[in-house]
């Protein structure tokens, strides 16, 4: 019955905004047309959405979000991911006070629903950064066999995309779309440079510039790319098995508390109670925490080695 009273609720608090900005936008038009549900729906979302646009220039991250959503691959426009952003701060929040009636821990949780969205973009976003640059060499190799053949750049770029899956397929669609609309190859590719962060499509990128520029054997270039790209990933392979040990002893040391406190609690609740009722012990897990948190951030910071 309370989660009926709380969703009804947040519709109707919706709605009501719904309307207060379809007010808005009525009151600056001289003649009023005839009164239309779905016309003041329509204004209403435009004019929210004007709204959140507004809001992150403010903040000056609107390109940040446009960039972090096109490189993730998530089809959002950034007022929509704004306001997703607010109802899972309202949503998360408000079942969280229905479940502990605790207006600290809903605003806590408010809150984690407010950032959980960004974190499923940038996750989204390394993972599909990850899988583009292991078939990235996949395409250099294409590409160069292909001018080796005869065949021109955009040609050899035409086959990669009937040959290659996503997301390198949508990336290079992408780059053909905008040339089949008159953009010229070297705004595509800075343009295909900017939606994709990768510092191997970067190297690519420049080098084909650079060889429309100044001239060059371009499959020399491409065939030099590709022997960097492979060396650098062997290299981060091999520093990947040597941290290996490390990340794994911190990941151990940073449960090895949490477990055995949970442990004693099982087999003594009243002895690991105390912990939670008396004010040193609410202190001394505070600190515990505060230190759980700094040898991570330390040990990882130690194991983490940029190739």
């Amino acid at each position: 019955m309370e989660v009926a009273l709380i969703a009804g609720s947040f519709i109707t608090m919706f709605l009501l905004l719904l309307f207060i900005f379809s007010l808005r936008n009525e009151e600056k038009e001289q003649s009023k047309p005839p009164f239309s549900v779905k016309d003041s729906l329509k204004r209403a979302n435009s004019n929210l959405k004007h709204l959140l646009v507004r809001r992150g220039k403010k903040s000056r991250k609107r390109e940040t979000i446009e960039s972090e959503l096109t490189a993730a691959g998530v089809m959002m426009k950034v007022e929509e991911f704004i306001a997703f952003k607010f109802m899972a701060f309202i949503i998360i929040g408000g079942l969280l006070y229905i479940v502990t009636n605790n207006f600290f821990l809903s605003f806590i949780g408010g809150v984690f629903g407010y950032f959980l969205p960004s974190m499923i973009v940038s996750r989204k976003k390394s993972r599909r950064v990850k899988q583009f640059n292991e078939s990235l060499p996949g395409m250099i190799t294409s590409i160069s066999g292909s001018l080796r053949a005869g065949f021109s750049l955009l040609q050899s770029l035409q086959m990669v995309e009937e040959e290659s899956y996503s997301p390198l397929k949508e990336e290079v669609q992408y780059v053909l779309k905008a040339l089949q609309y008159g953009t010229r190859l070297e705004d595509a590719l800075l343009d295909w440079k900017r939606r994709m962060p990768s510092p191997e499509l970067d190297m690519l990128v420049e080098s084909i510039l650079i060889q429309r520029e100044v001239g060059g054997n371009l499959v020399y270039l491409l065939d030099k790319i590709l022997e960097t790209i492979r060396e650098r990933t062997r290299l981060a392979n091999q520093i990947r098995t040597l941290t290996a040990q490390g990340k794994l002893s911190g990941l151990i040391i940073g449960l090895l508390p949490v477990a055995v406190g949970t442990l004693i609690y099982v087999i003594n609740p009243d002895y690991m109670s105390l912990l939670f009722t008396e004010p040193l012990g609410r202190m001394l897990l505070a600190g515990a925490a505060v230190s759980e948190i700094i040898g991570f951030i330390f040990i990882r910071k130690m194991t983490i080695i940029e190739v």
